[in-house]
């Protein structure tokens, strides 16, 4: 078992609230395995269920290959602590967490990075550009928030809010990405499109040649094809091969 785990906190939630503890834990790996963390400055929330409004976030300072399901750190929309924790959180960080929440009920986990490549394309006066397959299944569902400075003022949160509307995928403009989702596997591959789709935009770029761009037709039909493509399971396809990954690689996470 990891240092940084605590057996006691199982005892003190619901099933359901554990469940969501071992996917966010599992996605705060996977975030790691992929490359995608910064240090220990972005975050993965996700809403509790029940009627209060609580969230679990990580441990401010670990990094996010030694996050464990009781390590997270339960919290309410103010970002104070409901369960007692040795590890501090990190109250500034909550900021675009807790609007995207606030505003957005049908939203469980909120996903933020701040990649090389996301970063890149958010710095890019046209965005992302419609040039591959992933990037027509994310310019439906894409919008853009402009750079404010570092996300630390409350009067940011309606911009941020109403920037995002109703969308999937945020870019935030020489910042970084943003997803969100139902459950955390919906906001991961969500993340794992918009982040690939940065990536191969950067690289088709670096080639200096003139790019192609996907016919508007074949974005407006992207999604059904995606439905198709997975036999209705969306993320669901995925998520359990990605778990088995970590067990091998990177076990520990559920504890």
């Amino acid at each position: 078992m990891s240092a940084f785990s605590d057996p006691r906190v199982r005892d003190q939630v619901s099933p359901e609230e554990w469940a969501l503890r071992v996917d966010l834990a599992a996605c705060y790996r996977l975030v790691a395995l992929h490359g995608w963390s910064d240090l220990v400055f972005t975050h993965i929330s996700a809403r509790v269920p029940g009627p209060e409004h609580h969230f679990l976030i990580n441990p401010y300072g670990l990094m996010f290959d030694e996050i464990t399901a009781s390590s997270l750190v339960k919290v309410d929309e103010h970002c104070t602590k409901v369960i007692d924790s040795p590890h501090p959180v990190n109250p500034a960080g909550f900021v675009i967490h807790s609007a995207v929440h606030a505003a957005r009920p049908d939203v469980t986990c909120v996903l933020h990075t701040h990649t090389r490549a996301g970063v890149a394309v958010s710095a890019q006066r046209d965005g992302l550009l419609p040039i591959s397959q992933q990037a027509s299944l994310v310019v439906g569902s894409l919008a853009y928030h402009d750079y404010e400075g570092l996300a630390v003022r409350d009067d940011e949160k309606a911009r941020l809010q109403a920037d995002l509307g109703d969308r999937t995928n945020l870019i935030l403009r020489n910042h970084g990405l943003l997803t969100v989702g139902a459950s955390v596997p919906d906001a991961f591959l969500a993340m794992y499109l918009l982040e690939v789709s940065c990536q191969i935009q950067v690289m088709a770029m670096a080639g200096g040649t003139p790019l192609t761009m996907v016919d508007p037709a074949v974005i407006q039909g992207a999604s059904a094809a995606a439905k198709v493509a997975t036999r209705g399971q969306g993320s669901a396809l995925v998520w359990p091969a990605l778990r088995r990954r970590l067990d091998r690689e990177l076990p520990g996470y559920a504890d």
